[in-house]
């Protein structure tokens, strides 16, 4: 039988190739096209006390989605509006104080030219993306950005790819600008993204995550036996020690394992006194999650004791 995916698969990667290089083309050309249209676009969305509103239709539709959806998760409130509906009813949704971002490679889409008469006597500012400066929106436009492409990668030079991918490099420049300008952190993303793992870093406490109420708790003059039935009953790996009137202790199944190096077959005929490791790293109830991971990371170890004021509270693990 003629392994007929091994025969073709050659000329399957040098198309691909070959898409990846007209499109890194594109993108690369931008840059010689920006200009203080740009700069223009950047500081009026930083001082509009308004959103920013993505239009456009078709394939351009879907690169605004993504672009609106970028800048919303960045620190730019804005949303997607479809030029289509826009023009039958949603219009109603846009104040004077909005950016408006119209989407149009041809600068000629009907449906988002149709809008330019109420952008006009609505008082918005338009920044236009289209590949033809001379079209009716660039025109049109408060400021044009340019994502003129010499080809697509469609070898018939009809579907958008070059174009669209331009497009939306060009939105993720302007999202990334706007970004920088406002100093957005880390925090101020994770507080968009919550059920991100990063939000959970940035934005939980160890309270949220720890353990707590029945912590396995010892005594210094227990015997290991009854240390490591406290271990295996608690699923944390460890068991607490209190050390005189206000001193803590831990002992982890790593220190039993060295233990059992240490004493060999007398392991257990010791006391908890003889494998705890006194004052072990703790926190306090407020601390964020990615600085107690950030602590345990540099101290080398896999669990903290919590603590509100001088009482123990639980116990945080990664």
């Amino acid at each position: 039988m003629v392994n007929v995916v091994s025969r073709l698969e050659p000329d399957y990667a040098a198309c691909a190739r070959r898409v990846f290089e007209i499109e890194a083309q594109a993108i690369a050309g931008l840059g010689a096209r920006l200009d203080r249209q740009f700069d223009a676009a950047v500081a009026h969305i930083l001082q509009s006390k308004g959103r920013t509103i993505v239009c456009g239709m078709g394939k351009s539709g879907i690169i605004g989605k993504k672009i609106a959806a970028t800048l919303a998760s960045t620190g730019t409130p804005s949303f997607f509006m479809h030029p289509g509906e826009a023009y039958h009813g949603d219009l109603g949704m846009v104040t004077p104080e909005d950016v408006f971002v119209a989407i149009s490679f041809s600068g000629e889409t009907d449906e988002v030219v149709k809008l330019l008469p109420f952008l006009r006597d609505n008082g918005n500012f338009l920044v236009a993306i289209s590949g033809n400066p001379a079209s009716t929106l660039s025109r049109a436009a408060d400021c044009h950005l340019d994502v003129r492409v010499d080809r697509e990668a469609c070898p018939l030079q009809l579907a958008p790819t070059s174009s669209t991918t331009a497009t939306l490099a060009m939105g993720d420049a302007l999202a990334v600008t706007l970004m920088k300008a406002r100093n957005f952190k880390p925090e101020n993303f994770a507080r968009f993204h919550p059920g991100g793992s990063l939000g959970r870093r940035l934005l939980s406490r160890v309270e949220h995550e720890m353990t707590g109420g029945t912590l396995p708790l010892v005594e210094e003059g227990m015997g290991i036996m009854d240390v490591i039935n406290a271990i295996t009953r608690s699923s944390l790996g460890l068991a607490i020690v209190r050390t005189g009137d206000d001193g803590w202790a831990i002992i982890t199944d790593g220190d039993v394992r060295r233990g059992m190096e240490r004493y060999g077959k007398d392991l257990f005929d010791r006391r908890a006194a003889d494998l705890m490791v006194r004052d072990p790293v703790r926190v306090t109830v407020g601390t964020r999650v990615e600085d107690a991971l950030v602590l345990m990371e540099r101290q080398r170890i896999s669990a903290l004791l919590v603590f509100d004021q001088e009482a123990l509270v639980g116990v945080f693990k990664k």
